[in-house]
This record gives structure tokens, sequence and C-alpha cells, in this order.
């Protein structure tokens, strides 16, 4: 599937890279136990180390805190969705297993502190645009509200914008009938090059060894 990441980002944030998976064939489903554990346990760890820390200041939530604020969207009120997940971990509020996709998904995403997109291809009309959002641009979200997407990255295809690192639209959402799809991966823009690479290729083997098929991977951006 054609991606294309647009001058502006790019001009605003020189390292501005993401990660693209593109899977086919796959078998979404229940979590196996391994990764149902290893969820529940990393999250605990997470609690624990962010004892008497400010969470802004971790690497991964700092740095797209400031992407956020570059592009005019205040990171108080409309927090990326690592950073969502982190301050859901802090209350205790732990993630429970939703289905195999969205697990992995959440797994990375904590470990990286990154925000980590995942779509059903067959729902999208490409080719696909990375690109900042204007005004009056919106859709309702995962998180059940409509939501204004101004000023936000967001994901868009010949349709219109269905993702961003702030909370994914309802439209193209991975689920157990899923058979194709592409993950996105927001990389922190000071991860250099074969860093990126090896961040990406190891979610796409995990997710391969999970959900079987096809899988193939690159990285977009400037370095």
């Amino acid at each position: 599937m054609e991606i294309q990441l647009s001058s502006e980002i790019i001009s605003k944030i020189p390292h501005f890279k993401l990660g693209i998976i593109e899977y086919k064939n796959i078998t979404v489903g229940d979590s196996p136990q391994m990764v149902k554990g290893r969820l529940q346990l990393f999250q605990e760890s997470i609690y624990f180390d962010l004892e008497n820390k400010n969470l802004s200041e971790l690497p991964g939530i700092h740095e797209w805190r400031g992407i956020f604020k570059t592009f005019g969207k205040d990171p108080n009120r409309y927090r990326h969705s690592a950073e969502a997940l982190y301050r859901r971990v802090q209350k205790q509020n732990y993630l429970t297993s939703v289905q195999s996709a969205i697990d992995i998904n959440n797994f990375f995403s904590l470990q990286y502190q990154v925000p980590i997109g995942i779509y059903d291809t067959d729902r999208l009309e490409g080719p696909i645009t990375i690109k900042i959002a204007k005004a009056g641009e919106e859709y309702l979200g995962l998180n059940g509200r409509m939501n204004s997407l101004e000023n936000l990255i967001v994901s868009s295809d010949q349709l219109g914008p269905f993702g961003s690192p702030f909370v994914d639209s309802n439209r193209a959402p991975v689920t157990e009938s899923t058979k194709n799809a592409l993950q996105i991966i927001y990389l922190q823009p000071k991860t250099a090059l074969i860093s990126a690479e090896k961040l990406t290729e190891s979610l796409m083997k995990m997710f391969n060894q999970i959900h079987g098929g096809d899988a193939s991977f690159y990285i977009i951006g400037s370095d």
C-alpha cells in the first residue's frame, strides 16, 4: 500500500519517521496465555518504576508531547495514546486482554513509549497520506466520541482521516474477522534509523509468530 509523509511534518520535525508493517492472511483471536501474562507483568513493573517519577519526563512520552505542541495541540488536553496507556498503568487501572492484535499493540506501545496504530486494510481506500489535519476535520473515535482533528497528525486515505497518535477512528479497527492489516509505529524522531528498523522488525516478528500469515516492514521519513 502506498503511504506518503507530508512535507509539512518533515519541515517542522526534520527527523520524523514511522515504522510501517503490512500483514496479509493473519488470524486474530484470543491472546495466548504467554502474551496475557507478559502484558500483566510488564504493567506491574512499569507501575513500580513510575513511583515518585514525573510521567511526562519519560523519553518517549516527553518527545511525543513536544510533537503535539509543535503542531499547536495542547499535550495536556490531547494526550497521545502511549501517554494515555501509561497514565492508566500509573493509576493501577491495568489493561486487560482484548484480543491478540490489540494486546500486542498495547504491549509494544508501553515498551517503547510510542503511539502505535493498527488498521484493517480491507476497510481502507489507498493511497494513504500522513499529514496535519485541517480545521473542521473530525471523526468518531474508538473512545466513543466525535474528535476534532485540527492540528493533529492523522493518517488519511481517499475517504478521509482514519487514524492518529491521539485516538483512532472507528472506521477500520482490527477485529477477529480481520485478515489483512496495516500497523503504523509513530517512532521517536531521535531514534536512529538502524534502531528504528530493529524495533519495527521485532514487533513484526512477534505479531507474525502469533497471527501467522505474511508480513513486511519499512521505515518512512528522513534521518
